[in-house]
């Protein structure tokens, strides 16, 4: 695929680790659909795309709606091209115990965050299936293997992700299709979601540390859609609590009970009164990043070895083969 021409939709692109995306893709000159519900944050993206270099269509969308989605899509393959890419990244949450949820506000975080991937990919698939090409990626997170108290909705509609991921792979395999699919399993980062979602909780909502800037995922997922594999995970925590959870997944319920309340706050006091993005975008250009940058990390070791894999296992057979000669010849 030439990256310089390829036409890459994102949904969630107005913000966070989507507004990371849009700029890496247009540093490679991508003609990129942007979707997502703000304006101000769109048209902040679109003219940074036009700026790096690439090209932009901006459409106002709402994921949990298939419909719009839909449009979208054909908007955008009639204005930019055909998609070659489509990445799924639109998330909602609510910061709160399960006991003082409402049926409104899980229904809310699971029809953007797991039905807006669905519905993403429903797209995509209806046109990339028919020309047998085609890459589309999930934008996960190690909560899609292992629930934190405070975070049910999100942590739940990570997990069903996961499993609509894993069941649409099989079904291309199934039909030796050449589109392919590949979810990277994301660690915290500074987005600046933790200054808008709802949040019920005494204190500010930080990401739980170690924090990672929204660039180190956006390189793990332009990284994905080029070179997809079944599934990435970046960062070594990431990998921490995925294989904890495997091992002892009860031990594991208990020192999260014990750390996890804390861990996902920090200092002041949380403004019970402030706006919110869960039913209707926050005004404004947010950027990519939050308020962590003190804090963030611009590097992952393990993402760096998992990127590399092939030329460590290479390297490593290399040391081995010439250590046994060695040994034979003596």
């Amino acid at each position: 695929m030439n990256q310089a021409s390829e036409v890459v939709v994102i949904t969630g692109a107005s913000a966070g680790v989507g507004r990371a995306l849009v700029r890496k893709f247009a540093r490679n000159g991508a003609r990129i659909g942007l979707l997502a519900r703000g304006r101000d944050g769109l048209e902040a993206a679109r003219k940074e795309v036009e700026e790096l270099g690439g090209k932009a269509l901006v459409a106002m969308v709402d994921v949990a709606n298939a419909e719009e989605v839909e449009a979208a899509a054909a908007a955008i393959e009639t204005e930019l091209g055909e998609i070659d890419i489509w990445i799924n990244n639109a998330m909602a949450s609510v910061f709160s115990p399960v006991k003082e949820m409402t049926a409104d506000e899980f229904r809310r975080v699971t029809e953007v965050t797991y039905l807006g991937c669905v519905h993403g990919t429903l797209a995509a698939l209806k046109r990339m299936l028919p020309r047998d090409r085609g890459v589309i990626v999930q934008v996960g997170s190690a909560l899609a293997y292992r629930g934190i108290p405070l975070q049910s909705a999100y942590c739940a509609a990570k997990h069903a992700l996961q499993g609509f991921h894993e069941s649409l792979r099989c079904e291309l395999i199934h039909d030796r299709s050449k589109v392919e699919i590949s979810m990277v399993q994301l660690p915290a980062l500074n987005t600046p979601q933790f200054g808008w979602v709802k949040s019920r909780l005494p204190r500010k909502g930080q990401p739980v540390p170690p924090i990672f800037q929204p660039e180190v995922a956006a390189d793990a997922i332009y990284f994905a859609a080029h070179h997809p594999r079944r599934e990435f995970f970046l960062g070594g925590a990431t990998v921490k609590a995925i294989l904890a959870n495997k091992i002892a997944p009860g031990l594991l319920d208990r020192i999260l009970a014990r750390i996890g309340f804390d861990s996902q706050q920090y200092n002041g006091a949380e403004d019970p009164n402030r706006a919110h993005n869960l039913w209707a975008p926050v005004p404004g250009d947010h950027g990519a990043h939050g308020d962590f940058d003190a804090r963030a990390k611009s590097w992952s070791m393990q993402w760096w070895m998992s990127r590399h894999r092939l030329a460590i296992g290479l390297g490593i057979a290399a040391v081995i083969a010439t250590v046994v000669g060695i040994l034979i010849a003596t």
